[in-house]
């Protein structure tokens, strides 16, 4: 007996709510989809032979698990909810015996044939050193829709980009000129510091600054505290404001003194204005991360990846900056995400010189 099969709008949104869930529940989910365009194509009796495939997934599925069109009338899918994340890819490859064993008994061979079955488990295990994106679209299609909802905002947004890193690396180029020759004066090194950090959907880029710290330094320090700042267990760091404290690394012993001065004031981010020309990075947006940073987020933390392209500055950057805690600047972030539009960007990038000038949380 078949149960109720969702349309795909609502399939969808069960997906995104699944996600969600999935995130709290630090539980997986395995998404089992059936591609019958090939069999449908050619068949006169369509409604009988989705019947017959619907039965058979109703003889390998739970009451809690949701079967519905991914694409009406050509991808049929099965969330399966509620996998333990312990041995998932075991359960997975037993769930999909099931369905395929399922269709073999309830179908002719032809038709079994025909049919294309793919799987996708969430949360995904992230390889960031793979220069693909990680995380498969499949998993999201509520961020493709609103993606292509929002088209007149990206275009827009990416005029936005372009011109202002184009004439930000033209005014400022006196100024990168000042920065590097200090830079080279002061410590032995490149003025140009790269790292590859994660931009959008995991895919890594390699990320520019001005150069601030002593060359091959030990990055030991500010990973051990990273992790304790993720899982919660950072400690507030003194500064030199109003000494209310920072979530940030403040007497840090890889940082020359030229380049503390280049934190303070946030200059050591204007050779960002090339990742942003280059579309890696947008003037607007989250901080992008660091590999390991990644790592150690829980399931949810990765909406901040996912949902925006990274930015030189962004709502944390305006609303406290490291005096707010990981979580809180995560909720920010997917907050932008959300609410994002053209004119939200304007209000930040306005409000940008003077949280830069204020230097609150800026180490």
């Amino acid at each position: 007996m078949s149960r109720r099969v969702l349309e795909e709008k609502s399939f969808h949104e069960t997906i995104c709510l699944e996600r969600k869930r999935a995130e709290r529940s630090r539980k997986s989910f395995l998404l089992v989809l059936l591609n019958l365009g090939q069999l449908l194509a050619d068949d006169e009796n369509q409604n009988a032979t989705v019947s017959k495939i619907l039965s058979a997934l109703a003889t390998v599925t739970r009451e809690t698990d949701v079967t519905g069109w991914y694409k009406n009338g050509v991808v049929l899918g099965v969330l399966f909810t509620e996998v333990p994340t312990e041995g998932r890819s075991l359960i997975a490859g037993v769930m999909i015996s099931r369905v395929n064993g399922a269709l073999y008994n309830n179908l002719a061979f032809e038709q079994f044939n025909q049919i294309a079955v793919s799987h996708y488990i969430f949360p995904e295990e992230w390889d960031c050193e793979v220069p693909q994106r990680p995380s498969s679209p499949t998993l999201y299609p509520d961020l493709e829709k609103r993606d292509h909802g929002s088209k007149w905002y990206l275009v827009t947004k990416r005029g936005v980009d372009v011109l202002g890193s184009a004439c930000g690396l033209l005014i400022c180029a006196p100024l990168f000129l000042l920065i590097g020759l200090a830079i080279k004066l002061t410590s032995r090194g490149p003025v140009f510091f790269r790292q590859q950090r994660i931009g959008q959907f995991g895919t890594p880029f390699v990320f520019l600054k001005f150069r601030s710290m002593y060359l091959n330094n030990n990055p030991r320090i500010h990973r051990e505290y990273v992790e304790k700042l993720i899982s919660g267990q950072g400690q507030l760091q003194t500064d030199n404001g109003n000494g209310r404290g920072v979530y940030k690394l403040t007497q840090d012993p890889r940082v020359t003194r030229v380049g503390a001065f280049l934190r303070r004031t946030s200059l050591d981010e204007l050779p960002q204005l090339w990742n942003v020309l280059r579309g890696e990075m947008s003037l607007v947006g989250p901080r992008p991360a660091i590999p390991y940073e990644v790592e150690a987020y829980q399931t949810w933390h990765r909406r901040r990846v996912l949902e925006a392209k990274p930015g030189i500055t962004g709502l944390w950057q305006v609303s406290g900056r490291s005096r707010l805690t990981f979580d809180d600047m995560v909720r920010l972030d997917v907050r932008y995400a959300i609410k994002r539009s053209f004119w939200l960007d304007m209000k930040i990038l306005l409000n940008t010189p003077l949280a830069v000038l204020r230097g609150e949380g800026a180490y």
